[in-house]
């Protein structure tokens, strides 16, 4: 299992590295972010798109073709469209959301933040989110931007991921603690 993560990551690492490098040369780094931005829209409310970049079934020149028009359709800078065109080409289309991620990641880098991944059981306010942030840059001596979802199955509380850390302080992960704690002594 970890084999193909392992090769999709490694793919999605080169052409990431190689958009990156174009657009820092042609001083589009910003609107790369902005065809990052929208791709992972796109990408997390499309089916249909998620479909397209994934199955075998479709050929080459049909991805092609479908691609060239979603890149037209969104307006994405040229270089953003020469990859997806030469993705769709030599059948890499599938590792475009690790593509993404890994654009994202040297996009961050290059401007001096982390991300931070933040599950809630219901959706952070701007002045939450705010603060939040204002926090976690303080910790880690960088800007942080944060990635909100939300998670009811949480009850209450926060699970915040920066990098390798991990805290946890929802209500669930509060009872399961209480919960072993009870197994142990009783």
């Amino acid at each position: 299992m970890s084999e193909p993560v392992s090769i999709s990551s490694g793919i999605a690492g080169r052409y990431a590295s190689a958009v990156f490098d174009l657009a820092r040369e042609g001083g589009e780094v910003a609107a790369i972010e902005a065809d990052v931005g929208a791709l992972s829209a796109a990408l997390a409310q499309s089916a249909d798109l998620r479909a397209l970049i994934a199955s075998p079934v479709v050929t080459r020149d049909e991805q092609g073709r479908a691609i060239a028009a979603i890149g037209a359709r969104m307006a994405l800078t040229r270089t953003m469209q020469n990859t997806l065109a030469l993705m769709a080409r030599n059948r890499r289309l599938f590792v475009l959301p690790q593509l993404l991620a890994a654009l994202a990641a040297r996009i961050a880098e290059e401007k001096g933040e982390i991300a931070a991944e933040v599950v809630s059981a219901k959706a952070l306010t701007r002045a939450q989110a705010d603060r939040l942030a204002k926090k976690l840059s303080a910790n880690f001596g960088r800007n942080v931007k944060i990635n909100a979802s939300v998670d009811e199955g949480l009850i209450g509380g926060l699970v915040v991921r920066v990098g390798s850390k991990m805290i946890d302080s929802s209500i669930r992960s509060k009872l399961a603690q209480l919960q072993n704690t009870m197994k142990e002594v009783g």
